[in-house]
């Protein structure tokens, strides 16, 4: 039963198709769930195309006691391992854009200095 609020709390819920791609489950492990009362659902509609609306705590329980807690540790490791390198990368960009910034401001007040001599 979810509690009071999780249906709307960031993070606590995601579409089918997003938890078939975080946990590499497939369609039917989630339909077997919901037709065993394990996992509550909302149904969602965007452009057309219907899609369940999951809650994530429901859904690693149901992961866990089915496939292992490893299994479910070892996916959710990996994301967030994706998350960070991400982050990494992101710095890395932003420290390479600063470092050629710096320079070109080192540059314009070497120029400054010769020209005041």
């Amino acid at each position: 039963m979810a509690e009071y609020g999780e249906w709307t709390r960031k993070g606590a819920t995601l579409s089918d198709k997003t938890a078939q791609k975080e946990y590499g489950i497939s369609q039917e492990f989630i339909l077997k769930g919901i037709r065993e009362e394990k996992l509550e659902f909302k149904e969602g509609n965007i452009y057309g195309n219907p899609y369940f609306k999951l809650l994530r705590r429901e859904l690693e329980n149901y992961i866990s006691s089915e496939l292992g807690q490893t299994y479910l540790m070892e996916h959710k490791n990996k994301k967030e391992l994706q998350e960070l390198r991400k982050i990494i990368k992101t710095l890395e960009k932003r420290v390479a854009e600063l470092k050629l910034k710096e320079a070109a401001l080192k540059g314009e007040m070497s120029g400054e200095i010769s020209l005041s001599e």
